[in-house]
């Protein structure tokens, strides 16, 4: 199976001192582990179905394992406008992307997303490498469930 050998060759064994980014298969088979060393958040990566350019969602960790999602980044204003609920209006942030927060507070103790080869998704957490979650995953099955472990 192409998501086991995928997992093996990305999958880190350390805990880091702030957790670990567990992805996993519905079925609960792990795919990859991605340390949070000194950082508190990870991020999102992923093309817009509609629009056919980058969006992120930037999380934040808090207690007990569960995180929050706390802004909201696109590379298209439109994206944000209407692909999202934003009740703020967005900036344009140094990099040239549009960045809001979110209309709505959202904790999660996990997120099941779309691992897909058109959405391109991908884990970004500082001082690691980009984490591309379409590869780990057959197309007949593109989900998985993202928690953190170790906190």
């Amino acid at each position: 199976m192409v998501a086991v050998l995928g997992a093996a060759a990305l999958a880190t064994t350390g805990t880091g001192d702030r957790g670990v980014v567990v992805v996993t298969e519905p079925s609960g088979n792990v795919l990859a582990r991605v340390p949070l060393e000194g950082t508190d958040r990870f991020s999102l990566r992923y093309r817009n179905s509609l629009y056919g350019t980058l969006a992120q969602e930037h999380f934040t960790l808090s207690p007990g394992g569960r995180f929050e999602l706390r802004e909201l980044e696109a590379e298209q204003l439109a994206v944000l406008e209407e692909y999202y609920a934003i009740n703020v209006a967005p900036e344009r942030g140094e990099s040239g992307w549009w960045t809001a927060p979110p209309a709505y507070e959202l904790e999660l103790g996990e997120l099941r997303v779309a691992a897909t080869d058109l959405g391109q998704r991908s884990l970004l957490v500082s001082g690691q490498p980009p984490l591309d979650l379409w590869p780990l995953v057959e197309d007949r099955e593109p989900s998985v469930i993202i928690t953190i472990k170790g906190r």
